[in-house]
């Protein structure tokens, strides 16, 4: 069970690391069994005084458990944001208010998802990169793509990888092409054939020792 002094595995919020720290409290609010806390804002029930003793034993275990996540929320902040959320009463009003600090009002987000689709369409893997560390840059993009509200398709991330490789790997998608169906690739699979086959050419184009 979590409490006031719990420590985390991740660093606490800060101006710039709202989209990891959210994942991470999510997961960590989660394994504490108290993120519904924060999905479903706790009202104390109406006429809490004449109910049975299992409604209320059900109202103040709910109440315990906001109250734990929230107090979790308020240890994973720095100061600045801890300021933000000092009038939070609820779990769920300390987080709507971080998020709406964070993500902003619709037109900023829309920004966002803009400045982050043209990111994604200009994306080119260089020449001197390797296939893996390029793939790691897709899916960055694509990670932050969705988690300002866009849904990407694996097929249509799958689709950019093949199309957006160096020359030196046309003649390996042409054959992943050929021979996969390229729709129902994950793109772990895409990198994990094109590091297959390009060590496999590698060691084709050597002569006998």
């Amino acid at each position: 069970m979590a409490n006031s002094s719990a420590s985390f595995p991740f660093q606490k919020l800060a101006k710039e690391n709202y989209d990891r720290w959210s994942i991470q409290m999510k997961t960590f609010l989660g394994g504490q069994d108290v993120w519904e806390a924060v999905e479903e804002e706790y009202v104390e029930p109406e006429n809490l005084a004449s109910a049975s003793q299992a409604q209320k034993k059900t109202a103040k275990e709910a109440m315990v458990k906001d109250q734990r996540a929230l107090s979790i929320i308020q240890l994973a902040v720095d100061d600045s944001n801890f300021e933000k959320i000092s009038q939070a009463t609820t779990a769920k009003q300390a987080c709507d208010i971080l998020s709406d600090a964070f993500k902003g009002v619709d037109k900023v987000k829309k920004v966002r998802l803009q400045s982050l689709r043209g990111e994604f369409e200009s994306l080119k893997m260089k020449d001197s990169e390797e296939v893996s560390d390029y793939v790691s840059r897709v899916v960055l993009i694509v990670n932050q793509l969705e988690r300002n509200g866009e849904k990407m398709e694996e097929q249509r991330v799958v689709e950019k990888i093949l199309r957006s490789l160096t020359e030196k790997f046309d003649y390996i998608v042409v054959v992943i092409e050929e021979s996969n169906d390229v729709d129902s690739l994950k793109v772990n699979e895409i990198l994990g054939k094109l590091q297959v086959m390009k060590r496999r050419s590698k060691g084709e184009t050597k002569g006998p020792k």
